[in-house]
């Protein structure tokens, strides 16, 4: 059993690399002894010990998509920062592969926190995170259960545990969630059977001419030569088909009330998704609290719109609490 994947050592990103940054790849355990993968970049000619910050997500994406254009424009801010897979996706380890966890995926912000937290040209007490999409939610999750971070900042946040037990907008009651649960149960068997797991397929494609708006926003990323990676989930087979039953059994954020140190929550008007940081937001507490709504922006117009993403706004609020 391998515990990490074969490591590209050659720029492999969807986006260009910068010049203005020293880029290599790390790697570190977390407490489940799961090996991750990360793509560090930071400021060239920096001096003294960096404020940095761990960044992941989406979910169903890997380091050479999204997370790794945040991680690399905040180091041309100045920030040391790092760009990790999830256990059992991309480059990091763990099997089954393909599968996620509330509490492991927790877990792997705060491993990225040990990790930073001992780097010679870091400020252990300057330490943030970045969770984007479905890693938003494992972020605000990780900053309940850590002192040690900062601040945080969530990206066009999806809650997994409640679009997984209530399906989107809420519309899932106990019924159908238990025919859910008596289909991915089946499936368990199934996989044990065939001594493999089966996978529940990416991003739909070809796309249907009625799909949903969303559908087709993921489409257009995933899909395409914009963000479409070798070992993105979402650009192939997507996960593990039984992966979502952790999800509707173990919600997350129910103690985010209690996050003493600051958090922004960004997202699009015009996302689907919205209503996921509106409810998380209004559930945090204290003036060191914001939601940031972009106009016009889609879910996954902040993936990649270098024109959309705030991040002159995300550097301020990292250069206030990461001081």
């Amino acid at each position: 059993m391998k515990n990490t994947q074969a490591i590209t050592q050659e720029w492999d990103k969807v986006f260009p690399k910068s010049d203005e940054v020293n880029h290599r790849k790390v790697s570190f355990i977390n407490r489940y002894g799961i090996t991750l993968v990360a793509d560090l970049y930071e400021p060239k000619n920096a001096e003294g010990k960096l404020a940095a910050i761990a960044i992941s997500g989406p979910f169903g994406a890997v380091k050479e998509q999204s997370s790794g254009l945040y991680a690399q424009t905040l180091a041309e801010r100045g920030f040391l920062t790092i760009a990790f897979d999830p256990s059992f996706t991309g480059e990091s380890g763990g099997t089954p592969r393909y599968v996620a966890s509330p509490d492991i995926n927790t877990e792997d912000f705060q491993a990225a926190v040990d990790f930073l937290s001992v780097q010679e040209n870091v400020d252990p007490e300057r330490i943030g995170i970045l969770g984007i999409c479905g890693w938003g939610g494992m972020a605000l999750n990780a900053a309940a259960i850590d002192t040690r971070i900062k601040a945080t900042v969530t990206s066009t946040m999806y809650d997994m545990t409640r679009v997984n037990s209530q399906g989107y907008f809420d519309a899932m009651d106990e019924e159908a969630r238990y025919e859910t649960r008596k289909v991915l149960n089946a499936q368990r068997i199934e996989d044990f059977k065939n001594g493999e797991y089966a996978r529940a397929g990416g991003v739909v494609d070809p796309l249907p001419d009625d799909a949903p708006f969303f559908v087709k926003d993921y489409f257009d990323y995933y899909k395409t030569d914009r963000g479409y990676h070798t070992r993105s989930l979402n650009s192939n087979d997507g996960w593990n088909v039984t992966s979502s039953l952790s999800f509707m059994n173990m919600p997350i954020l129910q103690f985010s009330n209690e996050i003493r140190n600051a958090v922004l929550m960004i997202h699009g008007d015009k996302a689907h998704s919205c209503y996921f940081s509106e409810d998380a937001h209004k559930n945090l507490q204290g003036n060191n609290k914001e939601l940031m709504i972009i106009p016009s922006a889609s879910h996954t117009d902040l993936y990649d719109q270098m024109d959309i993403i705030p991040f002159d706004k995300i550097t301020e609020f990292y250069n206030n609490y990461l001081a």
